[in-house]
């Protein structure tokens, strides 16, 4: 199995975890969590789901635990050097962030969806955290990067674009007029003028297909097709992620700094009221038998 497949099937695992917790507990739970406060008090899962029950607490626990490592794990990797040659930086962020989504699930769990005092500052604050890690992770993906997860910057962006274009004269023997006229239909950009965000993104979608549809014109007259068909396009797809990551390469740029400004205090904040909640509920004897 190559590695990007089987890249895909660990990502998809990963997912899987996820929804299937999340259906379990609330499959588990539904009948109890659906009663107002005061009747789940004589609902006999209530000795159990509680926030201080046998599962309950457990889901805190477990998910507490969940959010530490995760947060742990990519920190050490990201900012001690002597962790750098461990994996790739992209895969542990990955992992970060599935850590992170699945131990916030089970705490909602264990909260019993009750949120007062310092826990919804806690629960609030944890919100905050993923809603910010979902953007980050949006951001992260629109700034190219190596294999390991190294940001590129342009003059390495350009040194792949200039090997894609060397790609297609040796291994597809594509004429230089072909050549010529593919790179200048890629090179092409949307009128942006005038319009909004959105009619933009619509426009800027539409005008990329249409210059797929064109390369694949200059394709068929060149009497390239079937496999060798299907490369020349991914390459193509290739160099107008490119272009489309450059047109945007210093925006991201900045955003993914001003994100790390929101993201970093209110994970911050999320860990601290999560040990003081801790230590209180030991202090007070809470006990939880594994």
């Amino acid at each position: 199995m190559e590695k990007t497949n089987l890249h895909r099937v660990y990502i998809g695992i990963l997912i899987l975890i996820v929804l299937l917790t999340t259906a379990y507990l609330a499959w588990l739970g539904f009948a109890y969590y659906s009663l107002s406060l005061e009747e789940r008090f004589f609902n006999p899962d209530h000795p159990a789901l509680k926030p201080s029950g046998s599962l309950g607490h457990g889901f805190g626990i477990f998910g507490s635990l969940l959010i530490v490592l995760g947060v742990g794990m990519y920190m050490l990797r990201k900012r001690i050097r002597k962790f750098s040659r461990i994996g790739i930086l992209k895969h542990w962020l990955e992992f970060h962030i599935f850590l992170c989504v699945l131990g916030p699930i089970l705490v909602l769990y264990h909260s019993a969806f009750k949120f007062g005092g310092l826990v919804a500052v806690s629960f609030w604050s944890m919100v905050a955290v993923v809603a910010s890690g979902v953007i980050g992770r949006y951001i992260y993906l629109q700034i190219p990067r190596t294999i390991e997860g190294d940001e590129m910057n342009l003059n390495e962006i350009n040194q792949i674009k200039n090997a894609l274009n060397e790609q297609l004269i040796k291994d597809y023997h594509l004429e230089d007029e072909a050549l010529d006229r593919i790179m200048t239909a890629v090179k092409m950009r949307p009128d942006r003028s005038g319009k909004s965000m959105v009619r933009r993104s619509i426009a800027k979608f539409m005008f990329e297909r249409k210059t797929i549809k064109e390369v694949k014109a200059i394709l068929r007259q060149q009497n390239i097709s079937g496999k060798s068909f299907h490369q020349v396009i991914g390459l193509i797809t290739d160099e107008i992620n490119l272009n489309r990551k450059i047109d945007r390469l210093i925006t991201m740029q900045n955003l993914f700094k001003y994100w790390h400004v929101a993201h970093l205090p209110f994970a911050i904040l999320m860990l601290i009221v999560m040990i003081i909640h801790v230590v209180v509920t030991i202090t007070f004897g809470a006990r939880w038998i594994f």
